[in-house]
């Protein structure tokens, strides 16, 4: 009886040995048993546990990326700003010239994102715009400058975005109280706000038309005569949109005196500013022979052949050669061009980089050359024009012959035969 009870005994022993045994591989420890004798003879299960470095789910330290479901990365790569801040994506990616599915997938989707967070704020500013109007448009109107001077300075805001500005162009009545208050105010806050106001409505053709339409031409003129840079920017970029874009622009300039006041801003210094003020200077004279003559009347050619000779910008030199070309076919302006020192202005470019400089400048000397006959100090044009005869380019082979035949005919035998004599042997001498 005494040996069952031992048994038994030995057995629940062994039962709870094996289970804590079992337990102890779950939870990360390993359990070892050897046999050995008990002093009564019989044979016991002694316990021995060892530490392994098994890494369960359970552990504390464990990174959370690498236990992260799919549909979790894949709203972290879609959705990142959901993330908790510090938190990084595990990548899956083994081959870094692979993209990885859930990668492929995340930049369309942050893309139409985007472009839905951008149309739900684009209708909100037009709502906003639209609702503001009729208000602004009253304070615009108001007798104190004050108050006009802020309503600008919020519409000034507004036009800063497309989808308000585009509701604040379609209201004539907003345009026509901008120019208005441009027109009467003498705040240099105030012109600036409506002049930048205007700026931003000629980038839509829309806006153009509204502008035109509301008498914004006349009051841009004005505003060429203020001693306000930003002013002055915004006045003439906005002439010049108009002037390319807008049908009657030109002639609405001319009428309101717009070339009296744009010749005076070629003593202006900014490389920039003067190319925009050039280009419209040929596009009001180009083909309109009373504007060259309003150019001639205000100093143009001394303004513009000042350029040529002290500054190196190549779209400005670009579209000053090409106001001169359009006034070198008139026969009032070409004597002035050449008496200011045209002909070697322009022979600073025949030879340089930019092939349409070099061209507009070659047909300018073409057109003056019958004028320049009695000119000193051409012999390094002349040099010049000598080298261009071995050219391969028709166009300036054609007017270097021509400026060459033009400075020779009806001249002294002294400057037709020694001067080009003189020439041809230093072009040649320099090219052996």
């Amino acid at each position: 009886m005494a040996m069952q009870m031992r048994e038994m005994e030995t057995g629940k022993v062994k039962v709870a040995e094996w289970q804590q045994t079992m337990y102890g591989l779950d939870s990360g420890i390993q359990s070892g048993a050897t046999t050995v004798r008990d002093d009564d003879g019989d044979f016991t299960i002694s316990k021995q546990y060892t530490m392994t470095s098994t890494v369960t789910m359970q552990e504390p330290d464990m990174d959370p990326q690498s236990v992260m479901t799919r549909a979790q990365r894949v709203r972290a790569a879609m959705f990142p700003e959901t993330l908790e801040g510090g938190t990084t994506i595990l990548s899956t990616q083994t081959d870094p010239s692979q993209m990885t599915n859930v990668q492929r997938l995340a930049e369309p989707s942050q893309m139409l994102k985007t472009a839905i967070i951008h149309l739900i704020n684009y209708q909100d500013d037009a709502e906003l715009a639209t609702r503001a109007v009729p208000e602004l448009t009253k304070l615009l109107n108001d007798e104190d400058q004050v108050v006009v001077s802020k309503a600008a300075q919020i519409v000034n805001q507004l036009t800063r975005k497309e989808a308000s500005r585009r509701a604040l162009m379609q209201s004539p009545q907003m345009v026509a109280a901008v120019v208005r208050a441009m027109q009467n105010t003498s705040d240099m806050e105030t012109a600036k706000a409506t002049a930048s106001i205007l700026h931003n409505l000629s980038h839509q053709r829309e806006g153009l038309l509204s502008i035109f339409k509301s008498g914004g031409i006349p009051a841009l003129v004005r505003m060429l005569s203020s001693p306000v840079e930003s002013v002055l920017f915004y006045a003439i970029t906005t002439l010049h949109n108009l002037l390319l874009h807008q049908e009657g622009a030109k002639m609405a300039v001319r009428l309101a005196d717009g070339l009296q006041r744009m010749v005076p801003l070629l003593k202006k210094s900014n490389p920039k500013f003067l190319a925009i003020t050039t280009d419209c200077l040929q596009l009001l004279s180009y083909g309109n022979q009373e504007s060259k003559l309003i150019i001639l009347a205000n100093g143009g050619p001394e303004g513009l052949v000042h350029i040529m000779r002290n500054y190196n910008y190549e779209k400005l030199l670009w579209t000053t050669s090409r106001v001169l070309k359009v006034l070198s076919v008139c026969p009032s302006n070409k004597p002035a061009i050449v008496e200011a020192g045209g002909m070697q202005a322009l022979g600073k470019h025949i030879t340089g980089s930019s092939q349409r400089l070099t061209q507009n400048c070659l047909w300018t000397l073409r057109n003056l050359s019958d004028a320049a006959t009695k000119q000193e100090g051409m012999d390094s044009l002349l040099q010049q024009l000598v080298g261009l005869l071995s050219s391969d380019d028709i166009n300036m082979l054609t007017c270097a012959t021509g400026v060459l035949s033009n400075l020779t005919c009806n001249n002294s035998l002294y400057f037709s035969t020694h001067s080009i004599m003189k020439c041809c042997k230093l072009h040649f001498k320099n090219t052996q």
